[in-house]
């Protein structure tokens, strides 16, 4: 079943989406410099910003590519990711000549609030805001620009032929990636982009009678919980890539201080640890379930996210300055990742037959039951509401635990970007339509089934009382996510 948006700005333009705290403003960077700032009696575009590029990194060498792994380039040049299809959808949507294409009253109506929740900084638009409900006293955070509600915003401004606001975004952005962050004296590591920002306007030192706006980031610090974003930075490389196939222009992708933003973000979600894992470790509320909803571990939304980054990263590197270990180890890490989430994270009416017969304590190398999962852990709801015909992703899988909830982004994502294989894909559309009253109904769309509930509610969420059940982050109706379909 096909689903047609408005290409509007389905993040939180009028349903909020986060719970955030404001924060104060950021005034420290790394080399001891102020804050980048525009003075507003000189309004212009970045070359009046005040803003320092990131050093390039240096410690990221490589040899030329000996070959390339046929697996991943073979995938990656048969399939399209999502920016190919998109580009491909509005040409052949885009109206012959001579013809005459009216927007419907809803679609109005759509860019009118979409537009209303514009920021602009530097005398030009920047992003949008989280949440734009003026009969709303308490704000907290919902008026600052978030990378990820952004990305839906900054497609429908590329479908609309509005280019500037996301290149303006993905560049302004970047700049940001270089602050200092810390938190209780400790640094995370570099690469990570902000959750968000706020553009403040603040009288300029010297002169009274001027004002500068400066940019005000949140890296986590200062969010409710005090978690960094992991899918910040992965977004912003698909978005980027995005920018590039929507535009034909490259050359904000080629661009030294991109470049070396990329390779920041590829450095940190590459790096060494003490994962056996190809996916990423998180702790909970790192992504778009930005509160306590027990996905800590590997969720399936960061995982797909990771594997769409890596696959637009692998297109946009330049193959000089010591790209090729990193294009190698991103090669490498896409063949390990697709396989582990096809074979370990898919669950359907036979896959469940096997679970029930696994063997658990098993210690050998060639075990079926490689995370000595229990056979109990199969939930009367699941054997219940599972259909013959269809499957999805788990949540999220770890040692003696699965997570047997269906999470819309991870699993609609996985079909975006070509993780899922198409027999897969075909499954969970199937399985969506066999559950269209659960998942769908008349408000569009579940961000979760099923919702924790009583007892298991209290334990995993702390008795969050914006998360209970069928609100919200646990079991919540997201229109946003239909951007997807």
């Amino acid at each position: 079943m096909m689903i047609q948006v408005a290409p509007i700005a389905p993040i939180g333009v009028s349903i909020p989406s986060q719970n955030r705290n404001k924060l104060q403003p950021w005034r420290t960077r790394k080399n001891g410099d102020n804050l980048p700032v525009f003075v507003s009696k000189k309004p212009g575009r970045f070359g009046n910003c005040r803003c320092q590029k990131t050093d390039r990194l240096n410690d990221i060498i490589g040899k030329e590519i000996n070959g390339a792994v046929d697996m991943v380039a073979a995938e990656m040049n048969a399939n399209n990711v999502l920016v190919d299809r998109i580009v491909a959808d509005q040409a052949e949507r885009k109206p012959r000549a001579g013809t005459n294409e009216k927007e419907s009253q809803i679609e109005k109506e759509a860019w009118s609030l979409l537009r209303s929740a514009v920021v602009n900084y530097c005398g030009s638009p920047i992003g949008t805001i989280a949440a734009n409900d003026p009969t709303d006293p308490s704000m907290l955070n919902y008026d600052q620009v978030f990378i990820r509600d952004f990305i839906p915003s900054g497609v429908a401004f590329l479908l609309k032929g509005e280019h500037d606001i996301v290149r303006d975004f993905i560049l302004h952005t970047l700049q940001l990636q270089s602050w200092e962050k810390t938190m209780d004296c400790h640094s995370p590591g570099q690469g990570l982009m902000p959750a968000s920002f706020k553009v403040r306007t603040v009288p300029r030192d010297g002169d009274d009678d001027a004002t500068e706006d400066i940019l005000d980031p949140d890296f986590g610090e200062a969010a409710i919980g005090r978690v960094a974003p992991v899918d910040s930075g992965l977004w912003w490389i698909i978005l980027l890539r995005a920018y590039g196939k929507f535009t034909g222009d490259l050359s904000v992708q080629e661009r030294t201080d991109v470049q070396t933003g990329i390779k920041m973000i590829l450095k940190l979600c590459l790096a060494d640890g003490f994962d056996m894992f190809p996916t990423l470790l998180v702790t909970d509320g790192s992504c778009m379930i930005d509160r306590r909803m027990g996905i800590h571990g590997h969720p399936l939304e960061i995982q797909a996210l990771f594997y769409s980054a890596l696959r637009c990263a692998r297109e946009m590197l330049t193959p000089e300055d010591g790209s090729a270990d990193l294009i190698r180890a991103m090669n490498n890490r896409l063949i390990a990742l697709s396989f582990h989430i096809r074979e370990y994270y898919w669950v359907d009416m036979k896959k469940l037959n096997e679970i029930y017969r696994y063997k658990t304590e098993e210690y050998s190398y060639d075990a079926v039951n490689k995370f000595n999962i229990y056979p109990d852990q199969i939930s009367t709801w699941l054997v219940e509401w599972m259909p013959d015909r269809g499957g999805y992703f788990i949540g999220n899988l770890q040692p003696a635990h699965m997570d047997f909830r269906f999470f819309s982004l991870g699993n609609l994502w996985s079909i975006v970007c070509n993780l899922a294989t198409e027999e897969q894909s075909d499954a969970v559309l199937d399985l969506i339509e066999a559950k269209w009253n659960d998942l769908v109904a008349d408000m569009p769309l579940k961000i979760c089934y099923p919702a924790l509930e009583g007892q298991e509610w209290q334990i995993i969420t702390g008795s969050d009382p914006k998360n209970t059940p069928w609100s919200y982050h646990n079991g919540g109706s997201w229109p946003t996510l239909l951007w997807q379909n």
